[in-house]
């Protein structure tokens, strides 16, 4: 167990640990300036003391530290989305190419280097890529952007933990991405897209995306208790559509390790995948980020 110790304006975690090189049981004060950093620290610590690997210093390899910065700060920290999606990159763009470069060899100039060789790294296909298509894609930019983000953050937490001295990603330059203007449809567009649309629901979705600025999964979470538009509540001006969750497909597995974290609802999945669920969410977790 660890505990939280204040002295003046600094809040410490106070825990036991095993030396890694003498194998002896020793006493450590970690330092925080609030008490939300040092609850989280307190979290971590003793989520590694439940595993039964409270060693410092146990990470020597960038693959080891992500297994560890997933383990202690993902699953506490991502929505199941975020999660998906950091994990995703790790396995497929970080792990492969610098996961067994050892921490202290991680500077600014090996991750801008690391960078550029990512821009030219074939792209994992995309779920919309048709079956035997020959066509190859690279790595974008943003992409880039979202590796360097998940490094960026992982290094933070490794320096937290002393086990680095310094966060080189924050010195790293990131490749620019070229900003590209989104095509949006107009009034008389819409207009003429409900007018030629012969299924009720869909042109009824379409009607809420515009007038309330709804996301697909918002969309797709409505339910009958968050919309009111009885003719009563219309004439007195008090109907209302109030969003207060959305349908996500998420992995069975996330799911799973994600289990404890916000309240879930969870519906047989529409396609033939067994791995992936629909998944009405608490609409609170959304605005949750790496």
């Amino acid at each position: 167990m660890a505990s939280i110790v204040q002295r003046k304006n600094r809040y410490n975690v106070v825990y036991l640990y095993d030396d890694e090189e003498t194998g002896k049981r020793k006493q450590k004060w970690e330092s925080y300036k609030t008490l939300a950093e040092a609850k989280r620290r307190k979290a971590e610590i003793e989520y590694r003391q439940e595993l039964g690997t409270m060693v410092i210093h146990q990470c020597k390899t960038i693959d080891e530290l992500m297994e560890e910065y997933v383990a202690l700060y993902g699953k506490t920290t991502w929505s199941m989305s975020v999660y998906t999606s950091n994990t995703a990159l790790i396995e497929h763009y970080i792990k492969p190419i610098i996961g067994n470069m050892k921490l202290n060899d991680v500077t600014a100039r090996v991750l801008e280097k690391y960078y550029m060789q990512l821009l030219k790294t074939p792209a994992v296909p995309k779920i919309t890529q048709k079956k035997g298509s020959k066509e190859v894609t690279y790595v974008a930019s943003p992409t880039v952007r979202k590796v360097h983000n998940i490094l960026r953050s992982a290094f933070h937490q490794a320096v937290k933990w002393e086990l680095m001295e310094k966060n080189p990603a924050m010195y790293a330059t990131v490749p620019k991405s070229e900003p590209k203007k989104r095509e949006i449809w107009d009034a008389p567009t819409l207009f003429h897209a409900i007018e030629v649309c012969e299924d009720e629901r869909l042109k009824l979705a379409i009607n809420l995306a515009f007038a309330c600025s709804l996301r697909i999964g918002e969309l797709l979470g409505l339910t009958w208790d968050c919309v009111d538009i009885s003719s009563e509540s219309i004439a007195s001006g008090k109907a209302y559509v109030y969003v207060n969750k959305e349908l996500q497909r998420v992995n069975k597995d996330v799911m799973k390790t994600l289990e404890k974290k916000g309240r879930t609802s969870c519906l047989p999945g529409t396609s033939g995948n067994q791995q992936n669920r629909s998944c009405v969410k608490e609409a609170e977790d959304r605005n949750q980020h790496p």
